[in-house]
């Protein structure tokens, strides 16, 4: 089956809206030339990923030679002309629609570049951009630690300042991009008395010595994302490498949260969208009884008011205006939704084809899980809105 054919009188996985107007002419253009290396470059040796755990280098040099690493980047630094975070979202789209899982590519290009995009100084932009582009460096934020995830003031990672360096000791888990990463965007404490005010942001060159990359961790699902551990132990650090002001990383953390959401908002929409698709087409053309149809149709409607939720949020998002609120909302129904969707799909489809660790509903299955969880769970979701409606 072609997962990106339109269902009879239905819109297909990526445009399950019927009108996608938040996408310029370019974007749609450049929809096709992700579509194309997808399929040419990445799904033959996609196997291969989920045994290694993590992408081939060779993969960041083609995502770059399409313009995949240059969204949003100027074009100084080898960005992707007039781009814009919709590409981000038309490339999401396309994996899920593949059944991929490629959350360390939404890593660099949607929460690690913007660090050195909106705090780098020049110097930090034209040393590092050019390799991210490029391929030639991969990127990893490195801020939960084995005691402290969500809460940030709990972190231990601490940096003392010695004349014109930094020391650095702690350690950090669960990183995506951690095993393959050649820049680190790590969160440390520089104040260790000042809580969440007490926060930099260095950048830290993974052949730094006193750096050391720990385990590969194993994890329900995401087979083909690389997940580690990081140690550190008198790591020296040249205070020319912190990221903007001392101790104002807290803020430059959640001032990127509004796109980090809304980024695994779109995924989570678009992995839902796909099952759908996948579903129906598997059941066209059977008996599957009425109770199943109504099923379906309840996703598929679920499915098309989150689409409708999610473009409003990206057309608020490229005019500047996606608040917090708003990103936390499209988190929580879009999460949620896959979640709940995915389920229901589960059980509509075949057993013989749905338990297989090759099906692509399964691995969806496994995959969407942590949507709920990073980035903020959807209690913290919660908590925000309601905060929003001064509860």
């Amino acid at each position: 089956m072609d997962p990106a054919r339109p269902l009879d009188g239905f819109p297909g996985p990526v445009t399950i809206a019927a009108d996608r107007t938040v996408f310029t002419a370019d974007q749609e253009r450049f929809r096709g030339t992700v579509r194309d290396f997808l399929n040419q470059q990445v799904l033959p040796e996609y196997a291969g990923w989920k045994v290694s755990g993590k992408p081939s280098r060779q993969f960041w040099h083609g995502a770059a030679s399409v313009g995949i690493l240059g969204i949003g980047v100027p074009e100084e630094y080898g960005g992707l002309a007039g781009s814009d975070f919709r590409n981000s979202a038309v490339v999401t789209e396309e994996i899920q629609a593949l059944g991929l899982a490629m959350g360390g590519l939404r890593v660099q290009t949607d929460i690690c570049v913007p660090y050195l995009l909106h705090h780098g100084n020049p110097a930090q932009r034209a040393a590092w951009l050019p390799l991210l582009t490029s391929g030639r460096a991969v990127a990893a934020l490195g801020l939960s630690e084995p005691g402290a995830g969500s809460d940030l003031k709990a972190m231990t990672t601490r940096a003392e300042r010695r004349g014109d360096h930094y020391v650095v000791n702690g350690a950090k888990t669960f990183i995506s991009n951690g095993a393959e990463a050649d820049l680190i965007i790590l969160a440390v404490k520089t104040d260790r008395d000042a809580g969440r005010h007490g926060i930099s942001l260095l950048l830290v060159d993974a052949s730094t010595p006193g750096f050391a990359r720990g385990r590969k961790l194993d994890k329900l699902g995401l087979a083909a994302q690389d997940l580690a551990e990081m140690s550190f132990t008198d790591m020296e650090i040249p205070v020319e490498n912190l990221l903007g002001d001392e101790n104002a990383g807290f803020t430059y953390l959640t001032s990127n949260l509004a796109q980090e959401r809304l980024s695994i908002a779109v995924n989570s929409q678009a992995a839902a969208a796909a099952v759908v698709s996948w579903t129906a087409e598997a059941m066209r053309g059977k008996d599957c009884g009425q109770d199943a149809k109504f099923a379906l149709a309840q996703c598929a409607a679920e499915v098309a008011a989150g689409q409708t939720l999610i473009d409003q949020a990206l057309r608020r998002h490229v005019a500047g205006q996606l608040a917090g609120g708003d990103a936390a909302v499209a988190k929580l129904y879009c999460t949620e939704l896959q979640g709940r969707v995915v389920d229901r799909c589960m059980s509509l489809s075949e057993p013989t084809t749905a338990m297989r660790i090759d099906s692509r509903i399964a691995n969806a299955y496994l995959d969407g899980r942590v949507s709920r969880i990073y980035g903020g769970s959807s209690e913290i979701m919660k908590v925000i809105i309601g905060h929003e409606l001064s509860l």
